[in-house]
């Protein structure tokens, strides 16, 4: 068998470094779940995009801590915390925003690598620049999502927040879109046509499924009308439309963006289970049907997860995996997209 061309093993390098970045991404999303569903996110009251380290002193920790009780957060939820209480919440934060500068480094210095030893030509050191330019946007906006809580109310912007999401998914997908492109392609096959629509129509579900969740999160619609299929007695509440004027309640009623999010992850899971029969087909080359196979059980997996959440209250354990999975999900569908 011959050897892989000296070409082929730099691109597999390449994809290989993109795809475990998509990774790290994956894990800061669970990070993020995390921070805001202990309420740990307010913790830090100021940006310091270049500090690496935590307090090293007692010093250190009481200003840190006198800087977070001048914030809304403590003046109205935490107001009896102390020290030891704010440095249970305080890590949590710190190790996220510490991870996503890491993912800034764990892109960047590859990439300086990869360039000088020709891995990446020329012609691609624009798109990886765009990259790295998305990336430094995503910490921002994340700090833009942070301070609109810092302010009279200690919550912060659903739109900011679904925004923090939404720049996430784009990183994610176009680190995965660019890695999985550099590795070796599976056999072709005949039937890949219709196999390939329907993973489009649902990749454009899920890229607006999974923003409309982070507006449930940030407006905390998982914890009214706890109940499924309908919404009470009914499968859309009369609250629905109670906002002015009418298009508002797509954006900023909890009831009308729960019952949009329960419609949209209806429909993913629906067009996932559409590619079964392109699974189970005998001519599918074995690497297909595994892949393929992937995209209906993560998102059947994601639709019990969605509803367990919504029944039990929005619980850590549950809701932290279904926003993981939103975007397992969403890679095992651009995987086999890529493939076909």
């Amino acid at each position: 068998m011959d050897q892989p061309c000296a070409a082929d093993r730099r691109r597999t390098a390449v994809g290989l470094w993109l795809l475990v970045v998509a990774v790290m991404i994956l894990v800061n999303v669970a990070l993020g779940g995390l921070t805001r569903l202990t309420g740990s996110g307010l913790s830090m009251v100021a940006w310091q995009p270049f500090t690496l380290l935590p307090p090293m002193s007692d010093a250190g920790w009481e200003e840190m801590f006198a800087r977070y009780q001048d914030s809304p957060q403590f003046r109205l939820v935490n107001d009896t915390m102390t020290l030891e209480g704010f440095k249970g919440i305080f890590w949590l934060e710190f190790v996220h925003r510490l991870w996503g500068r890491g993912l800034g480094l764990a892109f960047l210095a590859p990439l300086v690598v990869f360039i000088w030893r020709g891995f990446v030509t020329r012609a691609e050191i624009p798109a990886f620049a765009l990259l790295f330019l998305l990336g430094g946007a995503q910490g921002a906006l994340g700090w833009a999502m942070v301070a609109s809580g810092l302010k009279d109310r200690p919550e912060v912007s659903h739109y900011f927040l679904a925004g923090h999401l939404v720049f996430a998914l784009l990183l994610y997908a176009a680190l995965l879109w660019a890695g999985f492109s550099r590795m070796k392609p599976p056999p072709p096959w005949e039937g890949a046509g219709t196999a390939r629509r329907h993973l489009a129509v649902l990749l454009a579900l899920l890229f607006v499924t999974i923003p409309v969740g982070g507006l449930v999160a940030g407006l905390h619609a998982g914890l009214i009308y706890n109940s499924f299929p309908l919404m009470g007695d009914r499968l859309l509440a009369d609250d629905a439309w109670e906002m002015t004027p009418v298009w508002l309640n797509f954006l900023a009623n909890p009831v009308m963006v729960q019952f949009l999010h329960r419609v949209l992850a209806s429909l993913s899971w629906l067009t996932a289970l559409s590619l079964l029969p392109a699974a189970l087909r005998r001519d599918l080359p074995g690497e297909l049907r595994w892949k393929l196979a992937l995209v209906p059980a993560f998102a059947t997996l994601q639709f019990a997860l969605g509803v367990a959440t919504l029944l039990n209250y929005v619980p850590i354990a549950l809701a932290v995996p279904h926003q993981v999975d939103a975007f397992l999900l969403f890679g095992a569908a651009l995987w086999a997209y890529v493939a076909l």
